[in-house]
């Protein structure tokens, strides 16, 4: 036999005689059955689980199709982060723009963009498409599929203009015949107010420009690039081409098309785009204040805040009054949403935010940081060991606390949950976040925040159970297309007034 993980109490706990009676069916049930001397404040009941889910070795091909200044790339690198961290899938962008600048140099103007240099530009795609092809069909590694637990299949990005019929085609020609699932991905924009904002924000100061023209130059030439693909584009719904899966999403979402789009990862890919938009904007992370299970070292739980927590609180909402709420250009207020778990020191946290009533750019009223609780950003549930520390669990559970060690990513607590259970209750808040065009403050724990900080990073998800996410500070993430830009404030410092600090995480 294998090697087996426990996924259930261990035998020698005496802990398990709680559960001879079956888990408690009342609140006055789960008092008599769990509440004890050194658990006082047990966390209920585990969050919802939304089960395994993944693509189970299928291989696909996601095509971006559309002009430049689009978006294209944005969602292609997007998409790439959603799928490798909540489905564990292996993914990997192509982009032909990048082939080109490796084998034919920088800064090409756009008079290089026309029908003449067509066969030319084919060159780079051919290369795309080998190395991407390659990719689809190589076997992953043992260490890959132990780290999700099963093969969680290949997906590969192909992101390039793929603006006429005939080279569409062609795709469809070179890879058909493969056992691989395509989807073609088109991103319409017909507001040239935007596609100039996209023009000036992602393309002016790329590799193609970037001490060659100065800003203004480069973005008439590119304007001019996009000029000529104009005269060739064809988009996608002619007659020719109804047999083929695609979306087509107009206008930053505003319009949502889909034709012949089945199968449970093309439809996760379909309602993760429908979120998506153009609009940047910041998630603000805060663990809650510190607990009075943080400071004895207890893990889970569901205690109230200590002094520190509670002048951190305070602190929070100065800050947030003084800075989240506000424009940085002009100081006036501007909406921002507000998020707690379902667990008290969060909301004890959150409870001294202000909730004044401002004005959208629509001219709509907004409540601001009206209270949102959500369970699914609940701490990770420790099951039996909810309440103990980890010195704790090491002495009467020594098996348990080396299985973790070993690998905490997949380690699941007895009775309890692991962090690739909480990744998949995040799954739908991460989409949610996405469509969200109003930043956003979090006031939640340290498991759940480490991954949502690593899924907007743009880290891989076994780097998330190790992060620091330390008490008492604010941390700012503003996801672009090619970076995350990351601002950390210190809000309460324990060593001013010799207050005890949070124990380490293990």
């Amino acid at each position: 036999m294998g090697k087996q993980t426990s996924t259930s109490a261990p035998e020698e706990r005496s802990a398990t005689a709680k559960y001879a009676g079956g888990f408690p069916q009342t609140f006055g049930d789960f008092k008599d059955q769990f509440v004890t001397a050194e658990n006082p404040t047990p966390q209920s009941i585990p969050p919802p689980k939304y089960g395994d889910q993944g693509i189970i070795g299928e291989k696909h091909v996601l095509i971006m199709v559309g002009l430049p200044a689009r978006g294209k790339t944005h969602m292609a690198k997007r998409l790439c982060q959603y799928l490798r961290f909540f489905h564990g899938a292996n993914t990997r962008v192509f982009n032909v723009g990048e082939y080109r600048r490796r084998d034919a140099g920088v800064g090409q103007t756009a008079d290089y963009f026309t029908k003449e240099n067509e066969e030319q530009r084919m060159k780079f795609a051919r290369a795309a498409l080998k190395d991407m092809i390659d990719f689809l069909f190589q076997e992953d590694s043992m260490s890959f599929l132990e780290q999700r637990g099963v093969d969680s299949g290949r997906v590969a990005i192909f992101d390039a203009t793929n603006s006429t019929r005939e080279r569409r085609r062609w795709l469809i020609e070179q890879i058909g015949t493969l056992p691989l699932k395509v989807l073609f991905i088109e991103s319409i924009c017909t507001d040239e107010a935007v596609v100039e904002k996209n023009v000036r924000m992602a393309k002016i100061n790329n590799c193609d420009y970037s001490g060659v023209m100065t800003e203004e130059q480069a973005f008439k030439d590119f304007m001019q690039r996009v000029r000529n693909y104009e005269k060739e584009y064809e988009p996608m719904g002619s007659d020719d081409e109804v047999d083929l899966s695609f979306i087509k999403l107009i206008d930053c979402g505003r319009r949502v098309e889909f034709n012949r789009v089945h199968g449970f990862l093309l439809g996760r890919v379909a309602q993760f785009l429908s979120n998506m938009h153009a609009t940047t904007c910041s998630i603000y992370l805060s663990r809650h204040g510190q607990s009075e299970y943080n400071s004895h070292g207890k893990i889970g739980g569901d205690s109230g805040l200590t002094p520190m927590g509670e002048a951190y609180a305070q602190k929070l909402a100065e800050f947030a009054d003084r800075v989240i709420t506000r424009d940085p250009e002009n100081g006036e207020a501007r909406p921002v949403r507000l998020w707690t778990s379902s667990l008290q020191r969060t909301k004890l946290t959150a409870r001294h935010l202000k909730h004044d009533k401002v004005k959208t750019g629509g001219g709509k009223d907004w409540i601001q940081m009206a209270p949102r609780v959500l369970r699914n950003l609940d701490e990770i549930y420790a099951g039996v060991c909810d309440g103990m520390t980890y010195e704790e669990i090491r002495a009467a559970y020594p098996r348990e606390y080396e299985l973790r060690r070993q690998n905490k990513l997949s380690y699941r607590y007895p009775r309890g949950e692991s962090y690739l259970d909480v990744i998949a209750r995040l799954d739908p808040l991460v989409q949610e976040l996405e469509s969200y065009r109003e930043d956003v403050l979090i006031v939640g724990h340290q498991g759940v925040l480490r991954l949502i900080y690593a899924y907007f990073a743009g880290l891989d998800r076994d780097e998330a159970a190790t992060l620091s996410i330390p008490l008492n500070t604010v941390i700012k993430l503003t996801p672009r297309t090619h970076d995350c830009i990351e601002e950390r404030v210190l809000l309460h410092d324990p060593s001013e007034n010799q207050e005890p600090i949070d124990p380490p995480s293990y």
